[in-house]
């Protein structure tokens, strides 16, 4: 399993939260969603390289765990790992961690299949990104 990367850090801002005053699930979602572009882009997945090879990425699983509250004014770090790696698909995990308490506040871990996004069916990954998700998986 990989180390964990810094891939989210921000602020909690009152309009993220929900009418009992603690972050909303979408906005848990939201940042685990720049999370994961952060993580892509570390392994090649990058905007120029979906745009040039006409291929996208599918999540098409998500399991999360909401530990502790979070209320506006929270300062917060994800921090993410590649889990598993195959030739069409990948798995990962984010962790959430409130910067000044230091617990984990939530945690996700997705299921992503890499799609040609013209035939509009999975593919294999290209040799270079599965050479560098296969580095990162191993935390070299």
């Amino acid at each position: 399993m990989s180390e964990p990367l810094l891939t989210y850090r921000g602020a909690v801002y009152p309009w993220h939260c929900d009418h009992v005053g603690h972050m909303n699930v979408m906005w848990y979602v939201g940042k685990f969603d720049e999370a994961t572009w952060q993580l892509f882009n570390a392994i090649g997945i990058t905007p120029s390289y979906l745009r040039r090879a006409k291929r996208g990425m599918a999540a098409v699983d998500q399991q999360i765990s909401y530990l502790r509250e979070v209320r506006a004014g929270a300062v917060v770090t994800i921090r993410s790992r590649l889990v598993e790696f195959k030739e069409r698909s990948l798995r990962f995990a984010h962790e959430m961690t409130d910067d000044e308490t230091r617990e984990v506040v939530a945690r996700t871990t997705l299921k992503a299949v890499h799609i040609d996004s013209e035939a509009r069916k999975s593919c294999a990954f290209e040799p270079e990104i599965a050479k560098l998700a296969k580095v990162r998986l191993r935390g070299d």
